[in-house]
């Protein structure tokens, strides 16, 4: 993956102007075919001139339809499954197991992670494991292609027409390019960041670099409500920090079992 350049956090201003300019692409006309893809980029490519560079334009008018991506999208059926069905599925007790033995190897990260932003190591790990195994599947995807399709397909056009917006963003500031590699969706790095993420929460330095990753998911965290030293299980205050990171319910309440019991260092069961 190409993230060569170190990413800011975005301006209040420069995130107002993401969402009206996301809210004029609009007139983009989305499709749920091939077919329509390449007129689509061309009226969204008439739009963005003016609000994103001619080089990113030109990122913009390489990318082409993923299929991939679509089936990715249409096919996530894991979600429905039940709490320990999913736990089991994505191997909770391998990543709770794991995680308890990159929590000592990298103590002295987390431990500066949680001092600055009061995420304690458990759900960092978590998110870590599950997104990619430990950074060992960040995804093979061309990213700005899968967001662009995304935008384009009538799904879901309006919210990942801000995404792409915001990639675009990325692409002017060195941060993706049109070779970007990333996952079916156009998440990239370590824990799997979609690019409006990146322009809110992204600090410093590549998102394949560990310590980056984990001090960008601490900051979405604490950027979306976490409190140092209170709890993250459902129904405490950090929880909702979560439900921020991913809007499955499976997914937040296994974050937050896999996270106390790397925390807790008991068994390697991933059951509650």
């Amino acid at each position: 993956m190409t993230m060569s350049a170190p990413f800011r956090t975005a301006s209040v201003a420069a995130l107002v102007a993401l969402v009206w300019t996301a809210g004029e692409a609009g007139a983009a006309q989305c499709g749920n075919t091939a077919a329509g893809f390449e007129a689509w980029k061309s009226q969204f490519a008439a739009q963005a001139r003016g609000k994103v560079s001619a080089s990113a334009i030109a990122a913009l008018m390489a990318t082409s339809y993923s299929t991939a991506t679509i089936s990715a999208d249409r096919g996530q059926r894991s979600f429905k499954l039940s709490l320990d069905q999913f736990l089991a599925k994505r191997g909770g007790p391998a990543i709770v197991a794991r995680g308890r033995t990159l929590k000592q190897t990298h103590a002295a990260m987390f431990a500066s992670i949680e001092q600055r932003y009061g995420v304690p190591p458990g759900p960092l790990l978590a998110i870590w494991g599950m997104e990619t195994g430990f950074g060992a599947d960040r995804g093979k995807h061309n990213v700005l292609s899968a967001i662009a399709t995304l935008a384009y397909d009538c799904r879901r056009s309006a919210f990942f027409t801000e995404h792409l917006y915001a990639a675009l963003t990325l692409v002017d500031r060195k941060i993706l390019t049109a070779e970007t590699r990333g996952a079916a969706h156009g998440e990239v790095g370590h824990t799997q960041f979609m690019p409006k993420a990146i322009l809110n929460y992204g600090v410093g330095g590549s998102l394949d670099n560990v310590n980056t990753a984990l001090t960008s998911t601490a900051n979405f965290l604490k950027g979306h409500g976490w409190r140092a030293g209170a709890g993250y299980q459902p129904g405490e205050p950090n929880f909702v920090a979560i439900q921020g990171w991913n809007a499955a319910t499976v997914y937040q309440q296994a974050i937050a079992i896999m996270g106390r019991q790397i925390d807790s260092g008991g068994g390697t069961s991933a059951k509650r």
